[in-house]
């Protein structure tokens, strides 16, 4: 956004004052966590994010390496910038996301999705705080979630909102593991703040949760193996290495998130739109399965579920009916091995080959013989192959 309205003359223009203003005013928007950095990031910042694009782990998340020269440097997204302030929004669950994992007719969906779509929520106190800073200080800025190329938790640490623990993601002292983040680019030159340390020690906990062993080292992170990006950004089978592994999360996976720590000091979210929904709590599993197109957009309005589709969350689904060992579920399984979607389809054949090996192999030389869709038809053949 841009803004030609002449600086009022009473407005101190010091560095230092226009940055204790911006505080000031964030705080009052409601974010949680405010910090200003310069408009560039350390080379060992961009060496990371080569070395993870080298190594392919970004998976079918093509947009990383698209857009990596942005995303490694603000200045080529947005030449105008000379500082950014990072914010951060508190959304501390009041119960233990993973109590779930215990109740296996229920989905598990990661804390950040039971509620309304943050991507809505900060967005709107970021173009409130930015009209504030653009009308005040007759300035342009930019506004962005994590929607734009931006290495937000790099910037956030350089800006001492926290630290890029050994999960990967950030770390706070007095939030724990969970900040949404959000940025404001400007064209103005404000006095940075100092980077935060790194207060992981010796502590392993994240690493060693991990359902799907997706960190190859501490501070690495193998997204082809995470159980966040299978379940959300992956958009074909799942890899039959990771589906036991996967239990009942139906969206995301909050295990490293959860066990860090430091969320003992982390109250829980003070904004209202980002409480759980009761109903995305722990949702049953037969509730969901029955969902279509329809069913699916009006269940989850304004959640972040809502961007994946219907067919790949009934694919998750699936995969939680298939490790829940509870046979009460073959009759919703048995009608989803004809739904229109091969990725449904096939995640329909493992759950029953799970649940009932007995009527999976009944039915499978017909259903080779029918189904013309390969990675489904590979369910009936080798379940295992995909």
């Amino acid at each position: 956004m841009t803004s030609t309205k002449k600086t009022p003359a009473s407005i101190d223009r010091d560095p230092a004052a226009i940055k204790a203003a911006i505080r000031a005013r964030a705080l009052t928007e409601g974010f949680d966590a405010v910090g200003f950095v310069p408009a560039t990031l350390p080379p060992a910042m961009r060496d990371n994010l080569a070395h993870f694009l080298a190594e392919g782990r970004q998976g079918a998340m093509g947009w990383l390496a698209e857009k990596a020269d942005r995303r490694g440097d603000p200045k080529i997204l947005w030449p105008g910038v000379r500082s950014i302030v990072v914010l951060g929004l508190n959304y501390g669950p009041d119960a233990d996301p993973l109590a779930v994992l215990a109740q296996k007719g229920r989905g598990g969906i990661s804390v950040y999705a039971r509620h309304r779509d943050y991507h809505d929520v900060v967005k709107k106190k970021l173009k409130s705080l930015g009209r504030y800073v653009a009308e005040t200080y007759g300035t342009e800025v930019k506004v962005f979630v994590d929607t734009a190329p931006v290495m937000e938790k790099p910037l956030a640490a350089q800006g001492g909102i926290g630290w890029q623990g050994k999960h990967t993601n950030l770390v706070s002292r007095i939030f724990g593991s969970w900040l949404f983040l959000g940025e404001i680019y400007l064209a103005l030159d404000l006095p940075p703040d100092t980077a935060e340390d790194d207060h992981c020690g010796s502590c392993r906990n994240c690493l060693d949760i991990c359902p799907t062993a997706a960190f190859p080292a501490p501070y690495q992170l193998d997204a082809r193996r995470c159980i966040s990006y299978l379940t959300i950004e992956h958009p074909g089978p799942i890899p039959s290495e990771f589906r036991r592994a996967m239990g009942n999360r139906i969206y995301g996976c909050d295990d490293c998130l959860a066990v860090c720590p430091w969320n003992k000091f982390a109250a829980r979210a003070r904004e209202a739109q980002l409480t759980a929904r009761d109903d995305l709590r722990a949702p049953l599993l037969a509730d969901l399965a029955g969902l279509d197109d329809a069913g699916f957009r009006a269940f989850f309005s304004g959640s972040p579920v809502k961007r994946i589709g219907r067919d790949r969350f009934i694919r998750n689904v699936l995969i939680a009916i298939g490790n829940s060992g509870d046979a009460s579920h073959l009759g919703q399984v048995e009608v989803l091995l004809d739904d229109p979607a091969p990725v449904v389809r096939g995640a329909a054949t493992w759950a029953l080959r799970q649940l009932a090996p007995d009527r999976w192999s009944a039915r499978a030389q017909a259903a080779i013989a029918s189904e013309h869709d390969s990675s489904a038809r590979l369910e009936w053949v080798d379940p295992d192959a995909p």
